[in-house]
């Protein structure tokens, strides 16, 4: 099949965080897939590259033929780069409290293989596919998903290279571990992973690369001037209970295993993102698609944090528009890739198809 130079095809698309790192390395995304309507406009305001509109309905119904099409491949040419992360629901670390997670039974652990049938008749010249770093546990839902999923790879002719990465290792001012997949035909080089150039404590260890520090949220947020927002008032029971809370500490704050005169809660009764509040000294954690109304990260001014807040702490530019109402862009922002860390992976991914 005939290639043409840099042309990228993209499925779930959501905001694009890993289009505009694929952009940011020298693709253009000229195709893209994303059911969500909000998501769709989101990517048609911010990607004046794509030679057609976003095809905004379900990957079960879009043919490989179609979304070519749409990237103005003609037949017998094949994409440069095939992008995408499928939901991941049933693999979710939040998620695995609930038996039908655990046990594999949403109905979004299909997508993998849409992915993998796009990637076997499109045949570009390398993929990147994100997901999850939960993917990568040894248990009854995982380890199968992860194990058809390479194998789907591999008969689709590729040869693959796998690595959790923790966002804040490359740059971005967020611990965010995320599994990527990258791979190209069997026979060609193959990508390696980037190399982290920033290190800092993650989970109580040491990760990344220790000659440089992790970005904080106080570097990250330095200098910006946004408006108050409606919704970044925290409310009800708990909210009240911000003020007093450190930053970087949580509701365990109130147990009497910190030595609060008054407990009010059990200790680890609760999520750790229960009253998170981030400290400017050191990265955000990860930040949720759809939080719960005491769900942290909050400020450390006791606040919800604003949308240009949270596109800082993705490292989206801050002429990024996002469409949709405060929640909308909440999930479109927490589903997505950080654009720093999806540029470093797609440069290295650039580097091997150019050998």
């Amino acid at each position: 099949m005939a290639s043409t130079h840099g042309v990228a095809i993209s499925l779930f698309s959501g905001a694009g965080g890993l289009d505009l790192g694929a952009e940011q390395a020298g693709f253009d995304v000229r195709a893209a897939v994303e059911r969500d309507r909000d998501a769709s406009l989101t990517m048609e305001k911010n990607f004046p590259k794509l030679a057609s509109p976003v095809i905004q309905k379900d990957i079960l119904d879009t043919s490989t033929a179609e979304i070519c099409r749409a990237a103005g491949l003609r037949r017998g040419q094949r994409p440069d780069l095939l992008i995408g992360g499928p939901p991941c629901t049933p693999f979710s670390k939040s998620g695995f409290w609930l038996e039908w997670k655990r046990s594999g039974l949403d109905p979004d652990a299909s997508l993998l293989q849409e992915y993998t049938r796009v990637l076997r008749e499109s045949q570009p010249r390398a993929f990147v596919l994100e997901n999850v770093y939960a993917l990568t546990y040894n248990n009854k839902a995982s380890r199968p998903a992860l194990t058809r999923l390479l194998k789907e790879i591999d008969e689709a002719g590729y040869a693959y290279a796998l690595k959790v990465l923790n966002a804040a290792d490359y740059g971005v001012p967020q611990s965010r571990p995320r599994l990527f997949v990258i791979g190209t035909p069997k026979g060609s080089p193959l990508p390696e992973h980037p190399e982290p150039t920033h290190g800092g404590q993650w989970e109580r260890r040491a990760s990344g690369n220790a000659a440089r520090a992790h970005v904080t949220t106080g570097e990250a947020l330095e200098g910006l001037v946004t408006d108050p927002e409606r919704e970044e008032v925290v409310g009800g029971q708990y909210g009240p209970l911000l003020t007093d809370i450190p930053p970087g500490s949580n509701y365990l704050h109130y147990t009497k295993e910190k030595g609060h005169p008054n407990p009010l809660f059990e200790w680890r009764s609760r999520y750790w993102s229960f009253l998170l509040k981030l400290d400017p000294e050191k990265p955000s954690p990860t930040i949720q698609a759809q939080p719960g109304p005491n769900v942290g990260p909050f400020h450390w001014e006791n606040r919800r944090l604003r949308t240009n807040e949270v596109k800082r702490l993705f490292t989206y530019p801050d002429e990024f528009e996002l469409v949709g109402t405060r929640n909308s862009i909440q999930a479109q922002l927490g589903n997505s890739v950080p654009p720093l860390l999806a540029r470093k992976v797609l440069e290295q991914v650039r580097l091997a198809i150019r050998r």
